[in-house]
C-alpha cells in the first residue's frame, strides 16, 4: 500500500543543513559583496544575495537584517585595507603624516585588486543616500577622525573631514571620473602635490 504523502506546509521552505551549516554567514557576505559590486546598492536585492549564497532570503535577514545592514558589512570588508591607515600613518608621529597617508590611500586605488571593490562602494555612495551614509561613516569616523585623534590636534573632527575631502576628491577625479591630466599623472607627482594639503589639515603644519 502506497503511503499518503505528508501535506505541504505553507510559508517559507525549511532551511537545509547546508544552508545553515558552517560558513553560511561567510557565503552570504561574499555573495553580498559580489551583488553590490555588480549591481550597485539600488539594484542589488536580498533575493539576489540569497541566490548567490545558495540560501533562503530569510537567512540573509537572520544574519544581517535589512539591505543597508548587509551593505555596511560588505563595505567594511572591502574597505578593510584602508582602515589599517591610522596604525600605519601615525606610527612615526605627525611629521610627514600627510605624505604617508596620501601615499597609503592612493596606493590602494592603484592596486586593481583593491580598486574594484572601492569603485563599487563609491559608485553606490554617489547614487544612493543610504550607501553614502555608510561610506561617510567609514571615511570620516572610522578612518580620518581616528588619525586626527591620534595626532592630538584641535578641531580634530573638522580637520579629519577636510583631509578626507582632499583625498576622496582626488580619488573621484583620478579613478572614478578619470579627468585628465590627473587620471594619467604619475602617482609620485600626485602624492607630492596633494600631501602638503593633507598635512596642513591633519597636523596644522
Amino acid at each position: 500500500m502506497t503511503a499518503t504523502p505528508a501535506p505541504r506546509r505553507r510559508g517559507r521552505p525549511a532551511r537545509t543543513d547546508t544552508e545553515e551549516g558552517p560558513g553560511a554567514r561567510e557565503r552570504i557576505l561574499a555573495a553580498a559583496r559580489a551583488e553590490f559590486a555588480r549591481h550597485g546598492y539600488d539594484k542589488a536585492s536580498i533575493r539576489g544575495i540569497a541566490k548567490g549564497a545558495g540560501v533562503d532570503p530569510a537567512l540573509v535577514h537572520h544574519y544581517f537584517g535589512p539591505k543597508e545592514k548587509i551593505f555596511a558589512a560588505a563595505v567594511e570588508v572591502d574597505f578593510a585595507p584602508a582602515l589599517e591607515a591610522p596604525a600605519v600613518v601615525v606610527a612615526s608621529g605627525r611629521e610627514q603624516v600627510g605624505q604617508r597617508l596620501t601615499s597609503f590611500f592612493l596606493q590602494l586605488w592603484e592596486d586593481p585588486v583593491s580598486r574594484e571593490p572601492l569603485l563599487a562602494i563609491v559608485r553606490s555612495a554617489v547614487a544612493n543616500e543610504t550607501a553614502a551614509t555608510v561610506f561617510r561613516d567609514l571615511v570620516s569616523s572610522r578612518l580620518m577622525l581616528r588619525i586626527a585623534d591620534e595626532l592630538d590636534v584641535p578641531e580634530a573632527g573638522l580637520r579629519s573631514e577636510l583631509a578626507a575631502a582632499q583625498l576622496v576628491g582626488v580619488t573621484m577625479l583620478r579613478y572614478v571620473i578619470k579627468v585628465e591630466p590627473l587620471a594619467s599623472a604619475d602617482l609620485d607627482q600626485v602624492v607630492a602635490l596633494v600631501a602638503p594639503a593633507v598635512q596642513r589639515h591633519l597636523a596644522g603644519d
